[in-house]
């Protein structure tokens, strides 16, 4: 591949683009909640914890009910993260995290479509679904989606 003035226009956008993302409010408002989630020593020890007792669970889950600790792990892995859950701290950053994505998301489309209508975006959100375009309608290609 050769560099042209064009590439190099392409990648400077690019790079624009991205600091504005990062730069925005709500990546800002997510690395506020992420910072006060990890500021917090016993909420981390609560985040570690959960994520051992996760492992063990894992574990107890390839031999199912069968396992002699299947019942008490599974329990445990619910209330813990029950009350991670039931954190602010936590639900705020969750709630930023979605923010991000939403922000990303809107961000891909955008791209897509000033390359073209046809190009497809895994968004995971159905609200930038549209049309057949999002799985096929079996028409054969009639409503010009991709089937």
């Amino acid at each position: 591949m050769i560099i042209t003035e064009e590439w190099i226009d392409i990648l400077d956008e690019a790079e624009r683009l991205s600091e504005g993302i990062v730069q925005s409010d709500v990546v800002c408002h997510y690395i506020e909640a992420k910072r006060t989630v990890y500021e917090d020593a016993k909420l981390v020890e609560e985040i570690d914890a959960f994520n051992r007792m996760k492992e063990r669970y894992e574990e107890v889950q390839r031999f199912g009910r069968y396992h002699p600790d299947y019942k008490e792990v599974t329990k445990r892995v619910r209330q813990m993260k029950r009350a991670l859950d039931l954190n602010d701290k936590v639900a705020q950053l969750r709630l930023a995290e979605s923010d991000v994505q939403q922000l990303l998301d809107e961000v891909s489309v955008a791209l897509a479509e000033s390359v073209s209508p046809a190009v497809q975006v895994d968004t995971n959100n159905p609200f930038f679904e549209t049309g057949c375009s999002a799985g096929g309608c079996s028409s054969g290609g009639a409503c010009n989606c991709s089937a």
